[in-house]
């Protein structure tokens, strides 16, 4: 099975694999610290504890061996500042993929979402047989919409859902950016 590359340098950020043991304190306390700036958009931050932290770091591995889910740290001067993801739903057809990301509020605004959203989709487009890379936010979420937007992508479509974040409309926007918009080799 193919995985995608597991450290991505990218000259002072890098992003790596969790180590579910070594990184979960300093995970708990970025994640405390960045709970105003993620709560109106991320419904996990409402059952954010140690233990669900611990928990979710638990399953990065296995998720990762599976090619499911890979996740990585992201790493910015030596000190975790977000995470970020690369995912196939269940739901989602085999030439697709998904990225998601999140930041620390002190680590936004200078390109560091940008930066590990343009190295998962290379890492995306690496893998055999996928077509097309998605990001999913919510409507009003401008600050996770204008990365996509600085990539390529293109609005694909909108679709409601349920409003699970404090923020949310219940309108999802998607946006895509496929191998041949890439101008990525076959």
């Amino acid at each position: 099975m193919d995985l995608p590359q597991r450290v991505i340098e990218l000259d002072d950020l890098t992003l790596r694999p969790f180590d579910a043991e070594a990184d979960l304190a300093e995970l708990v306390r970025v994640i405390d610290e960045s709970l105003d700036h993620l709560r109106p958009w991320m419904a996990w931050v409402a059952d954010h504890s140690p233990a669900t932290t611990a928990e979710f770091l638990a399953g990065r591995a296995e998720r990762w061996a599976s090619g499911d889910e890979c996740t990585w740290a992201i790493v910015l001067d030596g000190a975790i500042v977000g995470a970020c993801q690369l995912f196939r739903h269940a739901d989602t057809p085999a030439g697709g993929r998904e990225i998601g990301y999140w930041l620390h509020p002190a680590a936004t605004g200078r390109g560091v979402a940008t930066r590990a959203a343009r190295a998962l989709v290379d890492q995306a487009f690496r893998l055999p047989g996928v077509e097309y890379v998605e990001v999913v936010h919510d409507a009003a979420n401008h600050a996770s919409g204008a990365i996509p937007a600085r990539l390529g992508f293109t609005e694909h479509l909108r679709r409601p859902v349920e409003r699970l974040a404090p923020a949310e409309t219940g309108e999802d926007q998607i946006w895509r950016l496929t191998r041949r918009q890439a101008d990525v080799p076959v």
